[in-house]
């Protein structure tokens, strides 16, 4: 139960930062923000491109990460479309492009380390930084960022150039946050060895060193 409030937390702060994009008028990164670059793009529905783009992500996620991280993550992408979902009956309201980079990134920065650090992620290229550090040791905040980067290359067809630019502050930002707190990430899969399960033992020694 504590684990699911702090992850319900983590949600909490990360909806918080994707809200605070959207009204800035800057794409997210990740699956949704490639889904609602897409969308704009075809004029499909969001939902039905969010779900397709995941599929593969969910698979990789129960046959590398588990069960219990597959679980965690379906229950935080939940939590976090309904958080998202109750935009619909807040103010209209707009922010700066420039602040809204800053502090939406900031948010979803914190959110996602809090969420990495109890074995939980958001779908999509978070499942695969949580993977490559597990078992390789590798920046999940460099790969998050990649993966966000090549997202805003995309909603720059749909959003525009300018935006597009305060569209990469914001992924620098939340790469930026997720980085400092790699130690921290890489330390909670040594606090449950279960968690390695999926890696080889000369591959569980790289992972936790």
């Amino acid at each position: 139960m504590k684990l699911m409030l702090l992850i319900f937390t983590a949600c909490l702060m990360t909806g918080a930062g994707v809200l605070t994009l959207r009204h800035s008028h800057v794409l997210t990164g990740g699956t949704a923000g490639l889904s609602l670059s897409l969308t704009y793009l075809s004029h499909s529905s969001f939902a039905i491109i969010f779900f397709l783009i995941n599929i593969p992500f969910y698979v990789f996620s129960l046959i590398r990460m588990g069960v219990k991280f597959t679980l965690s993550t379906v229950f935080a992408v939940a939590a976090l479309t309904l958080f998202t979902s109750v935009d619909h009956w807040l103010p209209s309201v707009s922010f700066s492009p420039f602040a809204g980079a800053i502090c939406g990134g900031a948010l979803i920065g914190f959110g996602l380390s809090l969420m990495f650090y109890h074995q939980a992620s958001l779908g999509g290229a978070n499942i695969l930084a949580l993977f490559l550090q597990k078992r390789y040791g590798w920046n999940p905040g460099t790969v998050n960022f990649l993966f966000d980067f090549g997202v805003v290359l995309v909603g720059i067809v749909s959003v525009g150039l300018l935006k597009g630019l305060f569209s990469l502050v914001s992924i620098a930002v939340t790469g930026l946050i997720v980085s400092f707190f790699k130690n921290k990430i890489k330390s909670s899969y040594s606090l449950n060895p279960a968690l390695l399960q999926n890696i080889t033992p000369g591959q569980t020694q790289e992972a936790s060193s």
